[in-house]
């Protein structure tokens, strides 16, 4: 996978297929980027399950906040971590000890290690770097051309307020 370009079809495939998220480095503080774009995917249908040791046991947006990912007692279909680069091979080590195994480990922005990558598309896991599924979800949906942000996808259909996917013919939320 060219981690420097993700066709939009790749984005689109992962945010229309998991379910399940569990987002390593979620914070409880509400101006931290981890909590609006938990708080945005809760919004958009998706389980999130936070993880953070300095908060495990607590609730971060209603959600049971976990230690560690081996704590989570659910499969998981992605990891989103919100970690610095070089926290990620140890993050991918924890994910590789799970079972099952996500379908995707995601990285936010500035996010990046591509050995890490490679070990995890080895063990067949499909691997997002330096993108946030919130941005990706509102400009692949068009949400995010409503504040006048060119989202690069034409479509003649205005999105349904609170639909997301639906309105694209990807079926994501219930």
């Amino acid at each position: 996978m060219d981690h420097d370009h993700y066709p939009d079809d790749y984005i689109r495939g992962i945010l229309s297929s998991v379910k399940i998220i569990a987002m390593v480095g979620a914070s409880a503080n509400e101006v931290r980027p981890s909590f609006f774009v938990m708080k945005y995917l809760l919004a958009k249908g998706y389980q999130v399950i936070p993880v953070n040791p300095g908060q495990a046991g607590k609730n971060i947006l209603g959600q049971l906040t976990y230690a560690r990912l081996a704590d989570i007692p659910e499969p998981i279909d992605m990891i989103d971590v919100f970690r610095a680069s070089d926290a990620v091979p140890a993050i991918v080590d924890e994910v590789l000890a799970l079972n099952p195994l996500p379908k995707v480990i995601w990285t936010q922005l500035t996010v990046r290690n591509d050995d890490a990558a490679r070990k995890a598309e080895g063990a067949g896991i499909q691997v997002v770097m330096n993108r946030c599924p919130k941005i990706e979800y509102a400009r692949l949906c068009g949400e995010i051309g409503w504040s006048g942000v060119n989202s690069r996808v034409l479509s003649s259909k205005k999105p349904i307020l609170g639909k997301g996917f639906q309105s694209f013919g990807l079926n994501r939320l219930k």
